[in-house]
């Protein structure tokens, strides 16, 4: 009898031991979850880079981390993005800083018509500018990393070859873009783009700014008949990536470290896609028999002009926000023309 106790309690104390064993390689097997709000439709090349993104991640962390990305505004519309970052409706998030005006105000430098010439330089920019002045308005998130498409330019039902056949239009736009178009003599009619097919189709506007990768990606070539290249007075949208900070100061170090390396990748690679499905765009204009317009030199200079006091603009508002507004605008005046080099 004795010799049967002694067994099971040997044999108790082996299971014991197992679990104890067993119990810290199980939890150390189950990922750290993390959720992905992106207002972009699934097949756009940001979602797909969104997606791609998180796969990275996973790769490299040896499945410690999983990412589940959920498209099309799904989980936080895009004008709540930000803030759903922020109270932890999702762990990261992609969207627009226009959507929120003046919820960044120093950072709406970048959005200013600036004479971008593609995506690439206008993410690198944007990066190199948050990276110089860490603006405080990113304080309640971390920022993974930022980036900006291609030049935003008009494209309408009607032909508009000057600032006259312009005047009075309604234009679909957002954020900072919506100065611009008021500047030039026209009606904004601000929105968010998942909005501007529906707006345009229906005659609340009669056309949008915009890159020209949207007439693809967002479909509005189905809705538009020309494009005006005004490129004098073209500007960009920045485009945030952030984190919560809860949730990133939660992670490991080593995960961390991974995440901000693929972070700097990333950069390049979103920076190129914009010009990517630019190019795309472009294409599929062609096919549906969207008519280019090319402003003349003289006319392209009387819109450049037309939107200068835009830039004003901000220096004053930055200025009374006790902001380096002026300082911000003349860096990326300055480091736009070292990338256009």
């Amino acid at each position: 009898m004795k010799h049967w106790k002694l067994a099971s309690l040997v044999l108790f104390l082996s299971v014991v031991g197992l679990l104890f064993i067993i119990s810290p390689a199980y939890a150390q097997q189950k990922p750290i979850e993390l959720t992905y709000s992106n207002f972009f439709p699934a097949p756009h090349k940001n979602a797909v880079l969104s997606v791609e993104w998180g796969k990275e991640v996973e790769k490299r962390t040896n499945g410690r981390v999983k990412v589940t990305v959920f498209p099309g505004g799904t989980l936080t519309p895009a004008a709540q993005c930000y803030d759903g970052v922020v109270k932890g409706l999702s762990d990261v998030g992609l969207s627009v800083l226009g959507y929120t005006r003046g919820r960044f105000p120093l950072t709406e430098v970048i959005d200013l018509p600036l004479g971008y010439k593609n995506g690439l330089e206008a993410t690198k920019l944007i990066n190199i500018y948050y990276k110089k002045f860490k603006p405080k308005e990113f304080d309640d998130v971390k920022v993974m990393y930022l980036h900006a498409h291609g030049p935003g330019i008009l494209h309408t039902k009607k032909p508009v070859s000057n600032l006259e056949e312009l005047k009075g239009m309604k234009i679909s736009c957002h954020g900072l873009s919506a100065k611009i178009i008021g500047a030039l003599g026209a009606v904004p009619v601000a929105m968010p783009m998942p909005d501007r097919y529906d707006a345009i189709q229906k005659g609340v506007a009669e056309g949008g700014v915009f890159p020209e990768e949207a007439l693809k990606g967002w479909k509005l070539a189905e809705v538009v008949n020309y494009t005006t290249q005004n490129f004098g007075s073209a500007y960009t949208t920045g485009f945030f990536v952030v984190m919560n900070k809860e949730k990133w100061a939660s992670l490991p170090p080593d995960i961390q470290k991974i995440i901000e390396e693929i972070n700097n990748e990333w950069i390049l690679k979103t920076g190129q896609g914009w010009d990517e499905i630019d190019k795309i765009g472009y294409e599929l204009a062609a096919a549906k028999g969207i008519k280019n317009i090319a402003l003349s030199k003289a006319e392209d200079e009387r819109w450049h002009k037309q939107v200068a006091p835009v830039l004003d603009d901000y220096v004053k508002a930055t200025n009374e926000k006790k902001l380096p507004g002026a300082e911000a605008l003349k860096f990326c005046q300055e480091e736009l023309k070292k990338l256009q080099k």
